[in-house]
């Protein structure tokens, strides 16, 4: 009963002295001054908590209203930050669109200063390029020789307008004398050169010889300047050179390298026949043919030509060496003519690789005997002895006196070793049928004398 009293004692004394209960202390509560008496099943009173009524706010936070000075003065500030970002965006939009014309005039304004340099005085002087040893530099060498070197022109018309073929020239005489390849004029051709300051002149064929590609020609009242021969025999390997012609009209085009090697005996791709050449890597094209092989002493050691290339390589260029063109050169203007030489009097394919042989069945139709071996006679000329024997076009040659021939060197090397022009030859001949079978004769040809160049 104490323990009672005791509580309700200690309740009513932490309500009246404003007490608030640990789990409401967080929630401050404001009370009426008032109790309601409350019973419970016991008969005790208990007091019903304090129903909370919200105080007034302290005055000093009171909410305060706006007035109109504060209104305008905000107003004011929104409209600013607005004006400046509308200044802000037409200002980027207008240099955006005013760009191109302020690049156009930056770039009008800008002042380019380009440096420009002569060389010394006397720098493009010859002398500078040659040394106390007579030596050329590259530029001192093309120097030298570029005078001497004319474009030729090949017409099929004596009008020069039908244009059939260009090609170089090395002038070697002061009597107007030019040595040039074969293939470069035409027997029956109409020629003329170009020189190096413009001038132009008819030329004329003194002579000509297709087997070793050499051919000169002749202008009359020309003051031309002869080209400097040297000595082949001179050259080494590894000495510098120069190519000079004219490819693709491209009048004195100079190209330098090295002797790569000295007497190579390299076949003409159109005749077949051998000729002693320098190997070099100086750049020799089709318009080259012609042109000149020069030494860095001014020398003309070689007649470049595009006859004797290789067309499996680059970089390997050939010249007829000049000890080798001479005495064909002087053969030429004395006679107009190689002497000695001989015309069989046939056009001919060979078997001296599978390519040709290829060839050679294309033309037949069919294969050929595993076995079989000779010249193929891919025409015969009506004006040579040979047209009178029973050999016709389709046939072979497969024998020369004896003795059995399958390519170009071994019936030229077969006939030279015993006969001449004005010598009768014998011969073996096959024809073969698409059967296989291969019927033998014999003919017997007159060598003819071959004064044209052509063979």
């Amino acid at each position: 009963m104490d323990e009672i009293e005791n509580y309700i004692s200690r309740n009513d004394s932490e309500q009246n002295s404003g007490y608030i209960p640990q789990h409401e202390k967080n929630e401050p509560k404001y009370y009426n001054e008032e109790k309601t008496p409350v019973y419970d099943e016991y008969g005790f009173s208990v007091f019903e908590e304090y129903k909370p009524i919200p105080p007034e706010p302290p005055e000093n936070i009171r909410t305060r209203k706006t007035t109109g000075g504060e209104k305008f003065i905000i107003f004011l500030f929104i409209m600013i930050i607005l004006l400046s970002v509308t200044l802000a965006v037409y200002g980027i939009a207008n240099d955006i669109y005013r760009s191109n014309d302020f690049i156009e005039q930056l770039k009008k304004s800008q002042h380019v200063v380009l440096y420009q340099q002569t060389k010394p005085e006397g720098a493009n002087d010859l002398d500078n390029f040659i040394d106390e040893n007579g030596r050329y530099t590259i530029e001192g060498a093309a120097a030298s020789v570029k005078d001497s070197i004319v474009e030729i022109y090949t017409y099929n018309d004596s009008s020069h307008t039908v244009l059939s073929g260009t090609g170089s020239g090395v002038v070697i005489s002061k009597d107007g004398y030019i040595v040039t390849n074969a293939h470069v004029l035409q027997s029956d051709g109409y020629h003329s050169i170009h020189t190096v300051d413009g001038k132009v002149y008819d030329a004329k064929i003194i002579g000509r010889d297709s087997k070793t590609d050499i051919a000169v020609i002749k202008v009359n009242n020309a003051n031309l300047v002869p080209a400097l021969l040297g000595n082949s025999d001179e050259a080494i390997v590894g000495e510098q050179v120069i190519a000079v012609g004219n490819p693709a009209g491209l009048s004195n085009t100079v190209t330098d390298g090295i002797i790569s090697a000295v007497n190579r005996k390299i076949r003409s791709d159109s005749t077949g026949f051998e000729m002693d050449c320098i190997q070099t890597n100086a750049d020799i094209s089709p318009g080259n043919s012609g042109g000149a092989l020069v030494n860095m002493y001014g020398q003309v050691i070689g007649i470049t030509s595009s006859k004797y290339v290789s067309s499996s390589f680059e970089g390997l260029g050939f010249a007829i060496t000049i000890n080798e063109a001479l005495p064909v050169i002087e053969e030429l203007i004395d006679k107009g003519y190689i002497s000695g030489r001989f015309r069989i009097g046939i056009q001919l394919i060979d078997m001296d690789s599978a390519e040709k042989l290829l060839l050679i069945e294309q033309e037949l139709g069919f294969e050929l005997p595993e076995d079989f071996e000779g010249v193929y006679i891919d025409a015969v000329s009506e004006d040579c002895d040979i047209a009178n024997t029973d050999l016709k076009e389709g046939d072979f040659i497969t024998e020369i006196d004896g003795t059995p021939i399958k390519t170009y060197d071994e019936l030229y090397d077969a006939i030279s070793s015993k006969y001449g022009a004005g010598d009768k030859v014998p011969a073996k001949c096959a024809n073969v049928k698409k059967n296989g079978k291969v019927t033998y004769y014999d003919i017997e040809f007159k060598l003819m004398e071959d004064t044209s160049g052509d063979y």
